[in-house]
């Protein structure tokens, strides 16, 4: 048995609200970043049949039949709209968890899913290509308020011991639904081509699963003490996700993050922008939320079937052979989930960005060399897996944590707009580049991601501080040496009205 205070806990307690957190997670991640991560995948395997859709569609109406460039273009388009939607998600994603909250903003963003899944299913007997392209965008939009909301969801949720690896699950879940998207696209279940629409509707299915399980748990308990103001309410979230353990040093953490936000309103994008005591937290998020695209670890997806083909796999088993990759950066994420709150999350972040920037070197011999010795291809092979390995045991789970862990809770839905829209933006404008990438620079096509990772690496090892298991606070006091050269005390100015409130919601809770 455990004590706090006048309470005590027994050990089959903890284990119980253990598992009502997890369950919380997983009913969250289902119908959140699992749906970015499953439409990023889906769209692969039914790529030649919606192009001839598109062809055909042009044909019955007009007579026309288009060339493959033209063709290729709208398919473009139809790719693009996910990032574009996303972007918009990203942007939205703020201003509503402020209003509605992070549970209902999670629960209302569903609303977008099912227009998106309604409008793929009807589009082939409708004829319109354009209702594909339209879906795509709204289903881009859930993706972008969920990979936002979610992190902030679970960062505000869990305890400080279990912070970083509750909010790193996103990453986990991301990962979990590119490999499901890719077995769910085999040719022998929906990746067929009279199947296409369904494949791109059974986004719906994660969707349906969140509406009817994540009502049962709690809104985020920071969340409703300090833009709420429901003490009772935040109590009553923490008794349910911690049990009957509400220990003393989470209240007190909870209620000096109320008391340096009292007075304060919400900030707005361009506020943080303009405040300089979140200088170096903005330029940190900034940097590597845009390192996470323009590394190049989703446009490997693309390259490793072309890899896989020279390295003597059969066109007919690339399919088996490129899910490998994606169960690679899921395994990748467990690890890092096990790892994180033991190494922390610099040490993963530099650690993962210079093993991807070794690979990007390699890469470029085996690929100069593919022609010339036999082995070649196969030392490709092991370049991209590593590559997305390396991509998965840091960078792919530590980016989203950070906005939680180093603004306060009045800067951090905006933390999260910014961030959010850079990630977007890159992953937009690294799908429209990469192609030329590929054709004007060969077999160097991969130098600028390898160049990308190294001044990653680099800037995180020497600016960016470890957060791991520390207020925020004290990160604040890290920061604060960066933003203005010097050293200054972070302690509430309000400390007695702190000291008188924190009496009172002990006694509350006790």
């Amino acid at each position: 048995m455990t004590s706090y205070g006048k309470q005590t806990v027994t050990v089959e307690e903890q284990k119980g609200h253990s598992l009502t957190l997890a369950l919380m997670v997983a009913s969250t991640a289902v119908g959140g970043t699992v749906q970015y991560g499953y439409n990023l995948a889906i769209t692969n395997a039914p790529t030649v049949y919606i192009q001839k859709f598109i062809n055909e569609t042009f044909q019955e109406r007009w007579g026309v039949h288009l060339e493959v460039y033209k063709v290729t273009l709208i398919w473009t388009f139809i790719v693009s709209g996910f990032s574009l939607g996303g972007l918009i998600g990203a942007l939205l994603a703020g201003p509503m968890s402020i209003h509605f909250g992070r549970k209902k903003t999670l629960l209302l963003n569903n609303i977008f899913l099912m227009s998106s899944a309604l409008l793929a299913v009807t589009s082939r007997t409708a004829r319109s290509f354009e209702m594909i392209m339209i879906s795509r965008f709204l289903v881009g939009i859930n993706a972008g308020v969920s990979m936002n909301v979610q992190p902030m969801y679970f960062g505000e949720s869990a305890p400080k011991h279990l912070r970083g690896a509750v909010s790193l699950s996103s990453a986990v879940f991301t990962s979990f639904g590119v490999v499901l998207g890719q077995v769910v696209g085999l040719r022998e279940l929906l990746g067929c081509e009279s199947c296409w629409q369904y494949l791109l509707a059974s986004n719906a299915v994660p969707g349906f699963i969140q509406l009817f399980t994540l009502p049962w748990f709690p809104e985020s308990p920071r969340y409703l003490l300090i833009d709420c103001g429901d003490k009772d309410g935040c109590l009553k979230a923490l008794r349910q996700l911690r049990g009957r353990e509400v220990r003393t040093d989470e209240l007190d953490e909870i209620l000096q993050e109320q008391d340096e936000a009292q007075g304060k309103r919400t900030q707005q994008p361009w506020d943080l922008i303009s405040d300089c005591s979140v200088r170096w937290q903005l330029i940190s998020i900034a940097i590597i939320s845009s390192a996470m695209q323009l590394c190049g670890n989703d446009s490997i997806y693309f390259y490793a079937s072309y890899i896989f083909q020279e390295a003597g796999i059969s066109a007919e088993h690339i399919q088996y052979v490129t899910i490998g990759t994606g169960a690679c950066e899921f395994t990748a994420c467990i690890l890092c989930n096990l790892l994180i709150e033991q190494q922390g999350r610099r040490m993963l972040l530099v650690g993962g960005y210079a093993l991807m920037t070794c690979c990007a070197a390699i890469f470029t011999v085996a690929l100069s060399f593919q022609d010339v010795v036999s082995w070649m291809p196969y030392m490709s092979m092991v370049c991209v897996f590593t590559y997305i390995l390396s991509f998965g045991m840091g960078p792919a789970g530590v980016t989203g944590i950070l906005p939680t862990e180093i603004f306060n809770h009045t800067a951090r839905p905006s933390a999260y707009m910014i961030a959010g829209s850079l990630m977007w933006l890159n992953l937009f404008i690294m799908g429209m580049i990469f192609p030329f990438l590929v054709n004007g620079l060969g077999q160097f096509c991969f130098m600028p991601f390898g160049v990308v990772c190294l001044l990653t690496a680099v800037y995180v090892g020497l600016v960016l501080p470890e957060t791991k298991g520390k207020t925020l606070s004290t990160i604040t006091n890290e920061f604060r040496t960066l933003n203005f050269h010097k050293q200054e005390s972070t302690e509430p100015k309000s400390k007695q009205a702190h000291d008188q409130l924190s009496v009172v919601f002990h006694s509350i809770a006790l």
